[in-house]
């Protein structure tokens, strides 16, 4: 099983970016909540967003009306756009799947924000 991330790069503050996690085949991504984590540097890692098999959606606060969390079900894929992005929001991002309770990590892909 794996998902792969893909999208991350460098962006100028107020500028927006996509990204993208594939699962490969091996997870019932329509049973699998979805999540996308960020670490920025020096620091730990933090929830940024959620969604469940049902589409319901959950944001951290810094990103409540910037971010949004997505999925397509028929591609195996959870999406992440980014608005309004600001240098606070330089991180690497981590998609993560939890398929009733077993959880399975991404590869982190770099948003830079700088001017």
């Amino acid at each position: 099983v794996q998902l792969q991330a893909s999208g991350g790069g460098l962006v100028q503050p107020g500028g927006s970016l996509r990204l993208s996690c594939a699962a490969s085949r091996g997870i019932i991504f329509v049973n699998t909540r979805m999540a996308w984590y960020r670490q920025p540097p020096g620091k730990r890692r933090e929830l940024v967003a959620t969604i469940t098999s049902g589409g319901v959606t959950n944001y951290a606060d810094s990103v409540k009306g910037r971010f949004t969390i997505s999925r397509d079900n028929a591609k195996n894929t959870v999406y992440l756009q980014l608005n309004s992005l600001n240098p606070e929001d330089t991180a690497v991002y981590y998609c993560n799947g939890d398929t009733f309770g077993v959880v399975v990590w991404g590869r982190g892909t770099l948003v830079t924000v700088s001017s």
